[in-house]
C-alpha cells in the first residue's frame, strides 16, 4: 500500500526525475489538461471536480511519502504541482491554434513562477505541516495563476 501512495505522490514516478521534477510534473499536467479539454471539451464543472479529486486524493499519499522519506515536503512529491497546475488552467478553453496553445504555455510559466516565488499567502501555506500543507500552497499558487491568466485574457 505504501508503494501505491508513493506512486501517487510522485505522479507515477515523475517526481523521481533528477532535474526539476516539479516543473516536469507541471509541464506534463499542462499537456494532459490541454489534450483532455481539446478532445472532450468537458463542462468546466468536470475539470473543477477532477482538480478537487487530485487535491484531496493527494493529501494522504503526500503525507505518507513525506513520512517515508523523513523529510518535510521532499522534492519527489509532485502531486501538489499537478493539482496546482490543474487549478491554474481551470476555465481555459483548448483551441488548437498558436494562440490557444500559447495560453496553456503562459499558464504553465505563470504557475511555476508563483509556485517558486511563493507570494503571500502561498509562503505561509507552505509552512503548514503534513499532506494538506504540501498540497495547499500549490492550490493557492494555482489560484494566483488562474486570476492573472484570466485577467490577461480579458485585457487581450
Amino acid at each position: 500500500m505504501k508503494k501505491i501512495m508513493i506512486l501517487i505522490a510522485t505522479f507515477f514516478n515523475i517526481g523521481k526525475f533528477p532535474i526539476a521534477p516539479g516543473t516536469l510534473a507541471s509541464f506534463v499536467t499542462t499537456i494532459i489538461v490541454f489534450l483532455f479539454n481539446y478532445t472532450f471539451n468537458p463542462n468546466p464543472i468536470v475539470m473543477v471536480f477532477a482538480t478537487l479529486i487530485v487535491f484531496f486524493g493527494g493529501i494522504i499519499p503526500a503525507k505518507i511519502t513525506e513520512d517515508y522519506y523523513n523529510e518535510k515536503d521532499p522534492h519527489l512529491i509532485v502531486i501538489d504541482e499537478v493539482s496546482g497546475q490543474m487549478t491554474a488552467l481551470l476555465f481555459i478553453p483548448a483551441i488548437l491554434s498558436i494562440k490557444g496553445i500559447s495560453v496553456y504555455i503562459l499558464g504553465f510559466f505563470i504557475f511555476r513562477f508563483f509556485d517558486i516565488i511563493k507570494p503571500p499567502p502561498v509562503k505561509q501555506a507552505d509552512m503548514i505541516k503534513g499532506g494538506f500543507g504540501i498540497m495547499f500552497d500549490d492550490i493557492l499558487a494555482g489560484l494566483y495563476t488562474l486570476g492573472l491568466l484570466h485577467l490577461i485574457l480579458t485585457i487581450l
